[in-house]
């Protein structure tokens, strides 16, 4: 089963999240339905990049990547 690192910008704050899964569209219904800690403060989250990767492990690889980066950095060295 294929999964996906997705990117999310906060409507409300600006800021980036990054996460991966299996299923984009449950995981950003979760983000904004606040049942999600980590992005409750920045309600609500809308899609802006969505990566397929073949296995979990390299979804995770790639997740953790993008987080050292810096996403906002990460996706501008995309555009370049």
């Amino acid at each position: 089963m294929p999964h996906f690192v997705y990117i999310l910008i906060s409507e409300t704050t600006g800021k980036y999240y990054c996460g991966a899964t299996e299923d984009v569209d449950a995981r950003l219904q979760k983000h904004n339905s606040w049942a999600s800690l980590s992005t409750r403060p920045g309600v609500p989250w809308r899609v802006i990049r969505v990566i397929a990767c073949t296995t979990r492990t390299e979804a995770l690889r790639l997740e953790i990547k993008i987080k050292k980066r810096g996403i906002g950095r990460w996706l501008m060295d995309q555009l370049a």
